[in-house]
């Protein structure tokens, strides 16, 4: 896997990408069958879903089945790399390269401490983060909603476990983080087929921020544009901005030089386009399952043991 660090127009760091290549499937990996999902990490059921035909939302049902793939981080860790996103995104990255129980798979990904869901919190300016946080969790064990009509879509995070309650020993040792600044970052996974984001490590480190209403430290992780995408996209950013500067040269050579040259307009929309091509998310890959739908209500029975629940 090969790692570049993306800077913003500014020259702060903005995420790492990652370029993995011929790597095995994922251990963690969604498969499909017609509207319903499955979330398998190795051969463990960890989530089941069902879309809903008006396309409203998501039924879920959650298995206890998830197992993080990161290590504990310890307090020492946090305190040395507080306060430096591109130091964890690396050394999250190590950790995604090398678990056979990540969700990396052939392509190109970013990892990002920028999300959508810090843009919402600016935009409701008298919710406090512990308000935020709380209303962005997607609540119910074993059962629950992803509710799209409800949210805007992309803006809920989805544990992949029941999260840890405020007096939990793990939430209480990360709540001191908390108010010292020095904790590490809650890992998100962009989920296209599901519109939200998934934890996949660090609820206890959320629980925590959540608790003493603090913004917890993020770094998302989602698939973006191949390098032939990439390199073809960027193609026709820069036809587009050649075609402005034709075209005004065009009026120039009519009305005179009291038309500008196109610079002033056409130059900051080509770095947006190329900014936005850097981070630009694309759907995540979900492999057909195996069996198809029969063999996903084989599976729904069995982790359900036949309960009330609209997949059954």
């Amino acid at each position: 896997m090969r790692r570049s660090d993306l800077s913003q127009d500014d020259g702060t760091w903005a995420g790492l990408t990652l370029d993995v290549q011929d790597r095995r499937p994922p251990g963690l990996r969604l498969f499909s069958a017609g509207q319903r999902l499955l979330l398998r990490q190795q051969s463990r059921p960890v989530l089941l879903a069902l879309v809903d035909q008006h396309l409203q939302g998501v039924d879920f049902w959650r298995t206890d089945e998830y197992r993080s793939f990161v290590p504990p981080l310890r307090a020492d860790a946090g305190r040395a790399l507080a306060g430096s996103p591109e130091r964890w995104a690396h050394r999250f990255a190590g950790y995604l390269e090398e678990s056979p129980e990540s969700p990396l798979h052939e392509g190109r990904w970013l990892l990002s401490h920028e999300s959508p869901l810090r843009g919402r919190l600016r935009t409701h300016a008298d919710m406090s983060h512990g308000e935020h946080w709380r209303a962005m969790l997607i609540e119910g064990h074993p059962a629950g909603l992803i509710d799209w009509f409800f949210h805007n879509i992309s803006w809920e995070v989805l544990p992949l476990r029941p999260m840890p309650e405020p007096d939990d020993s793990r939430v209480k040792a990360y709540r001191k983080q908390a108010r010292e600044g020095t904790l590490p970052p809650v890992l998100l996974w962009w989920v296209s087929g599901l519109h939200c984001h998934l934890v996949l490590d660090g609820h206890a480190r959320l629980a925590a921020a959540v608790a003493e209403s603090v913004e917890p430290p993020l770094l998302q992780l989602h698939r973006t544009l191949s390098h032939e995408d990439l390199a073809a996209r960027t193609d026709e950013a820069a036809d587009f901005y050649e075609g402005e500067l034709a075209r005004h040269a065009r009026l120039r050579a009519v009305h005179g030089p009291t038309v500008p040259d196109g610079t002033t307009t056409a130059g900051p929309q080509l770095v947006r386009l190329l900014g936005d091509l850097s981070r630009a998310e694309q759907p995540t890959w979900a492999w057909p399952l195996p069996g198809g739908e029969d063999q996903w209500h084989r599976i729904a029975r069995e982790v359900t043991a036949g309960g009330d629940w609209p997949g059954n």
